[in-house]
């Protein structure tokens, strides 16, 4: 049987223990064992294929964390109760006191929080650098560096790292690249470019509802062993367990993915075209003259487009906060943080998402006060939508 070509495609399916289409939901927290040393061995990581307790592993969330590897393309993932948790534990399982973290200036609040306020606790120092500038990333680097971390197309700004470029720094020094590819799933996979581990908040784009928080870590067996290690795991012993029945829910959403990242590709180039035919400052790696075209292009793959979220500045919070209300108003979508929703969200970057970072660090990434970042929806009629946001321009 080992040599049947069958075998490797049932090893593969997921269905449900009775042959149900979707993978049986599994809401138990502990698990039985007719022997004591089977439980044993697991507990110590040597009984492949057991279960021991739903904060370790559940059969439910095996499933999904099988899924997204397969998506990534890495040996394994592991499902986390916030897009947080999964980067928090990461970045904890691989630094500890004493150690040194390179990381992108333009970053998820979220993050910039934990990295520039959070760690100091730990004595985890961490310089803060343009991305984009390889020369910046080579020069921060110091002997007791750990981690290079960085997003796919950075939070708000929309900037391209260049992972290929960024993973050969990371392999010459011995450290690990660690890339939040939340805003381009199924767009760009950056394992296949180099990154050693690869985060989500699961919360926007893969679950696409925005009725859950959740977070996934692709990585190899290594990594993913270690981080449910029931002795020094940060995930196992930091306990952000997901629950079950929203494993079984995300499952089921990431099957229309590849189709909706699509259409919100289709609508927010749609929109970034007509942002700029008015004169408006607009910011979307889509378009030919955006500064991170080319990489993206290069690193991308092009059926599922530049992605869904673009940028446009007001100048001034003022100028903002009035069209996004006249937007929600008109029936464009809703003024909400997040993304990744069948709605249009739209928020003011600077202060809401990123608002954990100081206003004169926002100065120095060149986040202006007036930058309205759009999550683009999957509207069917993508002209309607425009002549409403055109209707709320002219009212300005």
């Amino acid at each position: 049987m080992k040599n049947d070509p069958s075998t490797k495609i049932y090893e593969l399916l997921q269905f449900g223990e009775y042959g149900d289409v979707n993978p049986s939901v599994c809401d138990s927290a502990t698990f039985t064992f007719m022997q004591a040393k089977t439980m044993m061995d697991t507990f110590h990581g040597e009984s492949e294929g057991c279960f021991l307790y739903s904060r370790h592993w559940n059969p439910s969330n095996k499933y999904l964390a099988d899924a997204l590897a397969a998506m990534e393309g890495t040996e394994s993932a592991w499902v986390t109760a916030s897009g947080m948790a999964a980067i928090t534990c990461s970045i904890l399982q691989i630094c500890s006191s004493g150690d040194h973290i390179v990381c992108s200036l333009t970053t998820y609040g979220g993050t910039f929080a934990f990295l520039f306020n959070y760690v100091k606790k730990f004595n985890i120092d961490v310089t803060f650098v343009d991305i984009t500038n390889l020369d910046l990333v080579k020069q921060a680097i110091r002997p007791n560096t750990k981690m290079i971390y960085t997003e796919t197309m950075t939070n708000p700004l929309l900037q391209i790292s260049d992972i290929p470029a960024l993973a050969k720094i990371a392999d010459q020094n011995n450290i690990k690249l660690v890339v939040d590819n939340t805003f381009t799933p199924m767009i760009v996979a950056p394992h296949r470019w180099g990154a050693h581990v690869v985060v989500y908040s699961m919360t926007k784009f893969i679950n696409g509802k925005n009725d859950c928080v959740a977070g996934a870590i692709c990585a190899s067996n290594d990594f993913i062993n270690s981080l449910s290690d029931v002795n020094a795991g940060s995930a196992m012993l930091l306990g952000p367990a997901l629950d079950p029945l929203r494993s079984s829910s995300i499952l089921k959403n990431m099957h229309t993915l590849h189709i909706r990242m699509k259409q919100h590709s289709v609508n927010a180039m749609y929109l970034a075209g007509k942002f700029k035919e008015e004169g408006i400052k607009i910011n979307y790696p889509g378009l030919p003259g955006n500064k991170g075209h080319k990489k993206l292009k290069e690193m991308m793959v092009p059926e599922f487009g530049f992605g869904g979220i673009i940028a446009i500045d007001m100048v001034t919070a003022e100028r903002a906060a009035k069209l996004m209300e006249l937007m929600e108003l008109a029936g464009v979508g809703y003024l909400a943080v997040s993304l990744g929703y069948f709605k249009t969200l739209f928020s003011n970057s600077g202060k809401s998402t990123s608002s954990e970072i100081p206003e004169e660090i926002q100065q120095e990434m060149g986040l202006s006060e007036g930058l309205v970042r759009f999550s683009v929806g999957l509207d069917n009629d993508i002209e309607n939508t425009w002549q409403k946001i055109k209707g709320c321009l002219e009212k300005m």
